[in-house]
């Protein structure tokens, strides 16, 4: 691991005079997870959905190690490009699974999309790894057939986790990836997430406003507020030992509930 996985370099992204993000550089390491943390509006959002291609910066780059070991600026990139990129490579987890399914197919043409994407053309094939997929996101093989809509929310979260990991991307990208759902469905959730990310070696992103999420998912920390970086560091020294008076409100926050 000699070399970051991702460069992100003053990126910035505004709005007309409203910024959204502003002068925000970072390095992400093979098989590291990164928190973005902060309340809502402070812009944690707004930079993933930069770094992530799906809203145009203003200033800055963002520059991917790809698999061959040669580096590329991704909003240099052709569209096609980026596109296979996001279908392959990268994943993203969004915070309302139907967002990130095709929610009047079945379990399984969901998890086998992605692999007909990288070129696997054998039906017998791609059941078997939805099948096996479904398992490893604790969804019982029987309901390969069945659609997301008859799945409960925590379901359907899985399976999009399923979907975004079996073509064995690098780099996956999570918006407030527990929001909304149900304490005990968080924690088996949660369980699950930080298993998969070990296992297979992921680097990650994940934005979330619940510090318990990223005490329990991600190696370092950033904290924004305004839309810009306050605190950046190791996740337990930034939650044990907070040094920007916003994070240090922030942390007491939530000890006091």
């Amino acid at each position: 691991m000699d070399e970051p996985l991702l460069h992100v370099s003053n990126l910035s992204k505004s709005y007309g005079s409203r910024i959204g993000c502003e002068d925000v550089s970072f390095e992400l390491w093979p098989g590291e997870v990164l928190a973005v943390v902060g309340e809502s509006g402070s812009g944690k959002t707004t930079l993933l959905n930069v770094v992530s291609t799906r809203l145009e910066p203003t200033a800055g780059s963002v520059s991917y190690r790809m698999r061959d070991g040669g580096w590329r600026d991704i909003n240099r990139m052709s569209e096609a490009e980026r596109r296979f990129l996001m279908r392959t490579d990268w994943g993203f987890v969004h915070q309302n699974p139907a967002e990130g399914l095709r929610m009047s197919v079945s379990a399984g043409a969901n998890v086998g999309e992605r692999l007909m994407a990288i070129g696997d053309r054998h039906y017998g094939n791609i059941r078997a790894s939805a099948i096996d997929w479904l398992g490893r996101v604790e969804i019982a093989g029987d309901r390969i057939d069945d659609q997301p809509r008859a799945f409960s929310g925590g379901m359907r979260q899985r399976l999009q986790i399923a979907r975004n990991l079996v073509t064995r991307p690098r780099l996956i990208f999570m918006d407030e990836p527990t929001g909304g759902l149900d304490v005990s469905v968080q924690a088996r959730l949660l369980d699950l997430l930080r298993g998969l990310v070990a296992d297979m070696g992921l680097a990650a992103i994940v934005v979330t406003h619940d510090l318990a999420v990223a005490r329990l998912l991600s190696h370092r920390m950033m904290v924004m507020k305004d839309g810009r970086v306050i605190e950046h560091g190791l996740t337990d020294r930034v939650l044990d030992d907070p040094r920007a008076p916003y994070t240090q409100l922030l942390v007491s926050s939530i000890l006091q509930v």
